[in-house]
């Protein structure tokens, strides 16, 4: 305990030597009574970098917070400091261009328990008797969300592919994967927040309370505050799934029976699947790889052998799940052939397997610790994900898949389509102005093979590439998990929203204390926070 008040007093004295705090130290003292404010160089080490490896910033400090309240005094002290100094909030670390990084501020890991009353509960949330609901954290892990719901036979409605996120995380964001045509991203699924505002205000909001606060902190990229708790709406959960990949060397059918599959959103689940995504194939070794596992190795899949109509070596792959269980096992093979008879995939392409519900959703996990084994996971990520509205699909099929990609992509690359209409247009995110758009998700991995393709560099100008193709061909695509260095080119990203996106940020962190790794706006302000100052 001695210490540990030892470097909670030297923390404080850091900050108020480098930041102006001007609060009494004894009150700065008590903000970490219940957590923990760390100078520990493993801390800070853990905290200056992400996913990506691609940046580095090293904060003063890193604050292990106890409760919401312990989050609301921080931000409080840096809001009321002479100076300011930056707070982000750190999930599980998974950004990769340093959005949750805080260069000389202090970073808050909001992993490592649930605290969704406000202090600590039970892991993965609290689930009520009566209600379909969960009240996560904000740190919370999304894995540790479904262990805890389906101990009630209860499962949120809208995933990410990659479990090991923070609720808060996906939700400054949106939170996509196969479910959002049917159920929208995960932000269309949430019912109440707890949020902390940049001026230190721990208000609780939702779609009739604190509204403004409520659709700005969805998809709001960590501007407008940090989510200390988030109710999350739940379905009966399933037991198993119906895993089923199909393949098609003509990129039409390929996209024309996406589009059908989510146009089904709105019919009862025996005439619909579950999932619908889907992924581009531009060499052998993508088609078998850690993601495209169950095609092999029992049954690899040879490019050469499908691609009869000559395609320029690139396939398409549609995936498709089917949930089920005990009450709907007998009817799931005849609600299937339905739905795979109006589609045109290549026949002899049908692979499919059954797994247990969480298994499936578990799924790159399982992935991820293979990678680990081999020293292919802590690596930089130079990930590149686009909303390409429909119209113009198929020409960045031409331009991209076909064209900039060559025959080498060092990972897999997604491609699905959404829905518009199942986006609420009060958050804060950007989609195109289509009703239907899709993610084409760029997942590479910058490996030191000896190979000039798989690098960092050679990677990184490839993504400038497809901005430039798509720049020049009119493709009017958005960034999703969006990553610019000049405020211009956010105020292009945002567009008509932007001018209520500013507002929002003078509303609820007038001083620019929050996030100020996404780079959208200048660091914290020292101006009297009385007035609003310039950009």
């Amino acid at each position: 305990m001695a210490m540990k008040l030892v470097l909670v007093i030297f923390a404080i004295c850091r900050l108020l030597v480098t930041v102006g705090l001007t609060m009494d130290p004894a009150e700065l003292l008590r903000l970490v009574v219940d957590g923990q404010l760390s100078l520990d160089p493993s801390d800070l080490e853990t905290s200056s970098k992400d996913f990506g490896l691609m940046s580095r910033a090293e904060p003063l400090a890193v604050m292990h917070p106890a409760s919401a309240e312990d989050v609301a005094r921080l931000v409080r002290a840096a809001y009321s400091s002479a100076k300011g100094f930056s707070v982000s909030a750190r999930g599980h670390g998974h950004s990769i261009n340093g959005q949750a990084q805080a260069r000389n501020g202090v970073v808050i890991e909001m992993s490592g328990g649930n605290r969704a009353g406000g202090r600590r509960e039970t892991a993965g949330g609290v689930v009520p008797e009566k209600g379909l609901y969960v009240d996560a954290w904000g740190g919370e892990l999304w894995i540790e969300v479904l262990r805890a719901t389906l101990e009630h036979g209860l499962a949120p409605k809208s995933w990410t592919d990659y479990l090991y996120l923070s609720v808060g995380g996906t939700l400054s964001n949106a939170g996509i994967s196969g479910q959002a045509f049917n159920h929208g991203p995960q932000i269309s699924n949430v019912l109440e927040l707890d949020v902390v505002t940049g001026k230190g205000e721990l208000l609780t909001c939702s779609e009739k309370r604190n509204a403004e606060l409520f659709h700005a902190v969805l998809g709001g990229l960590g501007q407008f505050g940090i989510i200390t708790r988030a109710r999350i709406a739940l379905e009966p959960a399933p037991t198993r799934v119906r895993w089923i990949r199909v393949l098609y060397s003509n990129f039409s059918a390929f996209t024309k029976d996406q589009e059908y599959l989510i146009s089904l959103h709105g019919q009862p689940s025996s005439r619909k699947f579950d999932y619908v995504e889907g992924f581009v194939i531009v060499d052998e070794g993508l088609i078998n790889n850690w993601r495209s596992s169950f095609f092999s190795p029992r049954n690899p899949v040879k490019i050469s052998s499908i691609d009869s109509n000559g395609n320029g070596g690139v396939l398409y792959c549609l995936e498709i799940t089917k949930n089920y269980d005990d009450s709907t096992a007998d009817s799931i093979d005849q609600e299937i052939e339905a739905l795979l008879k109006e589609l045109d995939f290549v026949p002899t392409s049908v692979f499919t397997t059954d797994l247990p519900y969480v298994d499936f959703l578990d799924r790159v996990h399982k992935a991820e610790l293979k990678l680990r084994s081999k020293g292919l996971w802590d690596v930089p990520h130079p990930w590149l994900n686009l909303f390409v509205p429909k119209s113009r699909i198929s020409d960045f099929d031409e331009g991209v898949f076909k064209g900039i990609l060559g025959n080498k992509t060092s990972g897999p690359v997604l491609i699905y389509p959404m829905n518009k209409d199942k986006w609420d247009q009060r958050s804060s995110v950007v989609t195109p102005d289509e009703d239907v758009f899709y993610l084409v998700a760029l997942l590479r991995s910058a490996l030191d093979s000896g190979d000039e393709t798989h690098t960092l560099e050679y990677l990184t100008n490839q993504n400038r590439r497809i901005f430039k193709f798509c720049d020049e061909a009119g493709i009017k695509v958005k960034q999703y998990l969006p990553h610019y260095t000049t405020q211009q080119e956010w105020m292009d990203h945002f567009g008509d929203k932007w001018p209520l996106f500013y507002q929002r940020k003078m509303d609820f962190d007038p001083r620019r204390i929050l996030a100020t790794g996404q780079r959208i706006f200048t660091g914290p302000s020292s101006v009297s926070i009385a007035g609003h100052d310039q950009l």
